[in-house]
């Protein structure tokens, strides 16, 4: 299955290309079925002169006007017992003969194979480079997950999924890949050298932590409706009217917290040059009754330790009037060691987060602490941040114009937690009881396959999401400063496979939790009911 229309990004000669390694497949009867976007009266002239008598390609010209559409279009005049579905459309895509033979044998050797991908190259010019894919498990929720251009499906797999939901006009795939999957294994033909099925003609698209910022809100709400489904249908979904815990206190803690409302902790490493600015955000807050925590984890020797000695007492920068300054010094680079340790020293209610290299806006505690005050079943509130970037000439920061301000909206009230499972950003900055942080086992060490320094902030979130109310303030709190040090800037592939496979593998164990924890209360609802019934007490065993 081909598409072509006016607006592909390569000319027609290619596509002649593309169809022409499809016809050519090794020991594999095909056709092509080619749906043609350009108008009803759009003529096969992409068919080579070679192939203009070649019964095997179906030419259906029409406006199709989504992808879900000419996909649709496709299957209905599609004959074969397989779908080679090919999304050309992005970029050229030209198969190796023994593509299709490969795929076929690898779907045929598991009684259960849905859905087939395999490992590609990227042709850039003259560059060539390997693109190798991450193997398929029921934590890849995200739609960023890549599968490739060209998926192997059965048929019969494809109709029990009820094929392409013509609702979706982005989120199409997405949407058939989460329907496959609960009834279906995914298969990942992985490939060693010179092993890749079929070339993608496309410069290597460059990677960038906020690129979600410009997605097209449209798109973003189809992604949320078909995972939304998905987590209904293998009874991950949490509902919105699932009953909720409270943080309580007695009115001795709450005299305790008097002194010292909150904890924000500021893991470091190696950052000299950035801690004194982090650290003067939060002292400068509207909110007088809180502590700074500063962990350095880079041992004595880390020259970060100096330079938080200065906001101790006796040091150059030294305030007695203004909020303490504590500092924790471990030989472990670990930052969930070093959030935990910080948690553990810490003396107020609620922790902040404040990354070293980035910034709190002088209300930022005051509007934090108002949303979790507000309301005992809040255990968590998520803010909203502005971009700057370092100017590394002048040491200066500016606002980045063309980035909106990160409000993760993905946070709805009803929909919030259950969302959080397709996106890599769980917001910032966060504040929570830590009580709360306590009781959900604190912040991951490395001790999850794949964290490396990565993703332990991410699990919190959803264990906390799973129990309390995630709370939100909209205005930006918080800058979040790009700088070429930060470890977001510059990142290989390996680095953003491992983080991946880090969050993903952290997604598979909240759905675990999400689908006990709705076994444990439609039990309660089902002894409820009967004990309604009956007139009985649950967990009454008397009879009568």
């Amino acid at each position: 299955m081909l598409t072509c229309h006016d607006h592909l990004p390569y000319d027609l000669s290619s596509f002649q290309a593309s169809l022409v390694s499809v016809l050519e497949q090794e020991g594999v009867p095909v056709e092509a079925v080619v749906v043609d976007a350009r108008g009803s009266g759009a003529p096969p002239d992409f068919l080579p002169a070679a192939y203009a008598a070649d019964g095997r390609v179906i030419h259906l010209p029409g406006d199709h006007p989504d992808r879900a559409a000419r996909h649709s279009a496709a299957l209905r005049h599609a004959n074969g017992d397989w779908i080679l579905l090919i999304d050309n459309e992005p970029a050229n895509v030209v198969l190796r003969r023994w593509a299709v033979r490969a795929m076929l044998m690898a779907a045929r050797r598991r009684r259960r194979a849905g859905l087939v991908y395999a490992d590609y190259c990227r042709v850039d010019g003259e560059a060539r480079r390997a693109v190798h894919l991450l193997d398929h498990h029921p934590g890849r929720l995200r739609e960023t997950f890549d599968t490739g251009p060209v998926l192997l499906l059965p048929v019969r797999a494809l109709r029990e999924a009820g094929g392409v939901n013509p609702r979706f006009k982005i989120a199409d795939l997405y949407d058939l890949r989460l329907r496959i999957a609960e009834r279906y294994d995914l298969v990942h033909l992985g490939a060693g050298r010179d092993g890749e099925l079929y070339e993608v003609h496309a410069p290597a698209a460059g990677h960038d932590v906020f690129d979600y910022l410009l997605a097209d809100r449209a798109a973003q709400a189809e992604f949320e409706q078909a995972l939304t489904g998905h987590l209904q249908r293998t009874g991950a979904w949490l509902d919105p009217d699932l009953p909720l815990r409270r943080v309580t206190y007695t009115p001795t803690q709450e005299e305790r917290f008097r002194q010292c409302r909150a904890s924000v902790v500021i893991p470091v490493n190696r950052r000299p040059e950035f801690i004194g600015t982090a650290i003067e955000s939060a002292l400068a807050q509207t909110v007088p009754e809180i502590e700074v925590i500063v962990v350095v984890n880079g041992g004595e020797a880390d020259p970060t330790t100096e330079a938080v000695q200065a906001y101790l007492p006796g040091g150059s920068r030294h305030d007695p009037a203004a909020p303490p300054v504590r500092l924790l010094v471990l030989d472990v680079n670990n930052i969930g060691l070093c959030l935990n340790a910080g948690i553990e020293a810490a003396r107020g209610k609620y922790y902040v987060q404040l990354d070293s290299d980035d910034r709190l806006k002088p209300d930022a505690v005051e509007r934090l602490l108002a949303v979790l005050d507000s309301d005992p079943g809040t255990g968590m509130v998520i803010g909203s941040y502005e971009v700057w970037e370092l100017d590394p000439a002048t040491g200066r920061a500016s606002r980045r114009a063309d980035l909106p301000v990160v409000r993760h909206e993905e946070w709805t009230p009803d929909n919030g937690r259950n969302n959080l499972l397709r996106t890599n950003g769980a917001g910032a900055p966060r504040a929570a009881h830590i009580k709360v942080i306590r009781e959900v086992g604190g912040f991951g060490l490395n001790d999850d396959p794949h964290c490396r320094n990565y993703g332990e902030d991410y699990d919190l979130v959803l264990r906390i999401s799973e129990r309390y109310r995630i709370g939100r303030v909209t205005e930006p709190v918080y800058d979040v400063v790009r700088h070429s040090g930060g470890t977001d800037h510059t990142i290989d592939q390996a680095t953003i496979d491992r983080n991946d496979n880090a969050k993903d593998h952290l997604r598979r164990q909240a759905l675990r939790r999400r689908q006990a924890l709705n076994r444990r209360q439609a039990r309660r609802r089902a002894l409820s009911r009967t004990a309604q019934s009956t007139g009985r007490k649950p967990g009454d065993r008397s009879t009568q």
